[in-house]
C-alpha cells in the first residue's frame, strides 16, 4: 500500500506544482519537460530491464553451480547461528541463506552486476517460503531493508567519478561513506528487529553484530594509514578479483563434486531472462513517476525550501548544494549519480558540496528501484512496513553523512 499512495503523490504533487508554475510564473514548457520525462523514463526502464537479462542469466548459472557443487551450504553454515536470529520465519539450513550471504557480500564489495542477480534469487527462494504470495513475508522485508541500505565498503565506483572529475584525492570519502553505510545499515536491521520483535540483544546477533563493528573499524584504521593512492588501487584490485574469485571456487567446488558445469550453468540460467520480464511492469512505473516529479520541479521547491529552513535557524547551509543527490538516491541511482556529477562539476570535485554529494551517493542504496525490482521480480503487491523502515534508515544515512562531512572536511 505504502508504494501505492507514494506513486499517486508522486504525479499529484507534480501535477499541482507544474499548474501553479504555468498559472503563475507562465512557464510554458514544463508540461512538455513531463511529458519527456514519461517517454524518457519509460525507455529507460525498459532499457534496464533488459540489460540486466544477460547479468541475471550469468549470475543465476554461476549460482547453480555453487548450489549443486555444496558452495552454498558452506556459506550457509558459517551465517547461520546469526541468520536463524534475525530470520527467525527460514526454516534452518535452508539453501537461501546462502544466497543472502552471496548477495550482502557482493553488495559489501560494490559489485552491483553479481549482487542484484544474487538477490533477485533470494527473494525468489523467500517468496517460495512465504505463504501469503502477494504480501510482503517478514524475511522478505529484512533481506529487502539490507538492501535499500547499501552497507558498502568499496565505494568503488564513487572514487572513479572523483577521478574522472579532477579529485585531487579521489579516495578521500572512503571513510565517511563507511562510516555513513553503516550507520544507516545497523539502522534498517534494528528498525525491521523491532517491528518483528527480534531479540537484538541476543548474544549470538551482538556477537556478529560487534564484530562486523570491529572489522568496520579495523578497515578505517587500516586505509587511514595508506597514502590515498593506494586506496583507490587496494579498493579496485580487491573489488574486481574477488568477483573472479568466486567464479573459480564455485567451478572447481562443482568439479570436487562431480558436478555436470555446464549443465549446472544451463540449469540456473534459463531463470535469467524470465525474471527479467517479470521486472519491467514494476521498474516502469516506479521511474515514471520519479522523473514527472523530477520535471515537474517539485525536487527544486522542496530543496530551496530546506535551504531557507536551515537558514532561518542559523545552521551553516554549505551541504545545501549536495542535497540533490540525497533525494534523487532513494528514488533513482542514475539520477543520484548524475546530481552528484552535477553538484562536482558546479563547485568542484574537491569542494566541500562535492565531497559531501560523494559521501551521500555511497551512504545509502536506491531504495525505490530495489523495492520495484526485488518486489516486482515474484509479484509483491503489499510491501507492509518495508518501504518506511527503508526511507527512515536511508534518512540516517543522508544525516550521518552531512555530519561526518563537516567532521571531516569543513574548515572555516
Amino acid at each position: 500500500m505504502a508504494l501505492n499512495y507514494i506513486w499517486i503523490s508522486f504525479f499529484l504533487i507534480a501535477f499541482v506544482v507544474a499548474l501553479v508554475k504555468l498559472i503563475f510564473f507562465h512557464d510554458f514548457e514544463v508540461f512538455s519537460a513531463m511529458f519527456d520525462a514519461t517517454m524518457d523514463s519509460s525507455k529507460l526502464g525498459f532499457e534496464i530491464s533488459l540489460g540486466l537479462t544477460g547479468v541475471l542469466t550469468f549470475w543465476l548459472g554461476i549460482l547453480k553451480i555453487g548450489e549443486n557443487g555444496g558452495m552454498i551450504k558452506i556459506l550457509t553454515k558459517l551465517v547461520r547461528p546469526f541468520f536463524e536470529r534475525i530470520f527467525p520465519d527460514i526454516p534452518k539450513g535452508h539453501p537461501v541463506y546462502g544466497h543472502i550471504m552471496m548477495n550482502i557480500s557482493a553488495n559489501m564489495l560494490n559489485l552491483d552486476n553479481a549482487a542484484t542477480p544474487m538477490g533477485l534469487k533470494a527473494m525468489n527462494d523467500l517468496q517460495d517460503l512465504n505463504p501469503d504470495k502477494d504480501k510482503a513475508s517478514n524475511p522478505m522485508i529484512m533481506f529487502l531493508v539490507l538492501n535499500t541500505t547499501g552497507l558498502t565498503l568499496i565505494p568503488i565506483n564513487v572514487m572513479v567519478y572523483r577521478a574522472q572529475l579532477g579529485a585531487a584525492n579521489p579516495a578521500d570519502v572512503f571513510l565517511p561513506i563507511l562510516i555513513a553505510t553503516f550507520f544507516a545499515t545497523l539502522t534498517g536491521l534494528i528498525l525491521v528487529g523491532i517491528v518483528q520483535k527480534i531479540n537484538l540483544f541476543d548474544k549470538v546477533v551482538l556477537a556478529y553484530l560487534l564484530s562486523a563493528t570491529a572489522i568496520i573499524l579495523g578497515m578505517v584504521w587500516y586505509f587511514y594509514q595508506l597514502p590515498p593512492d593506494q586506496i583507490q588501487i587496494i579498493s579496485r584490485v580487491v573489488s574486481h578479483l574477488v568477483i573472479f574469485i568466486v567464479i573459480v571456487v564455485f567451478i572447481l567446488m562443482g568439479i570436487r563434486a562431480k558436478v555436470n558445469i555446464y549443465e549446472s550453468f544451463i540449469e540456473g540460467a534459463k531463470d535469467g531472462f524470465g525474471i527479467a520480464i517479470k521486472i519491467i511492469p514494476y521498474l516502469i512505473a516506479i521511474l515514471v513517476s520519479i522523473g514527472v516529479f523530477r520535471a515537474s520541479g517539485a525536487l527544486d521547491y522542496i530543496i530551496s525550501g530546506i535551504s531557507w529552513m536551515f537558514a532561518s535557524l542559523g545552521f551553516n547551509t554549505d551541504f545545501v548544494p549536495a542535497l540533490p543527490t540525497a533525494f534523487m538516491k532513494p528514488l533513482t541511482g542514475s539520477g543520484a549519480r548524475a546530481m552528484m556529477i552535477e553538484t562536482m562539476n558546479t563547485y568542484g570535485a574537491d569542494s566541500f558540496a562535492g565531497k559531501i554529494a560523494s559521501v551521500l551517493q555511497g551512504s545509502t542504496d536506491t531504495t525505490f528501484y530495489i523495492i520495484a525490482v526485488y518486489f516486482g521480480s515474484v509479484g509483491i503487491r503489499k510491501t507492509r512496513y518495508a518501504v518506511t523502515c527503508g526511507l527512515i534508515a536511508d534518512l540516517v544515512g543522508i544525516v550521518v553523512s552531512i555530519l561526518i562531512g563537516y567532521l571531516f572536511f569543513y574548515h572555516h
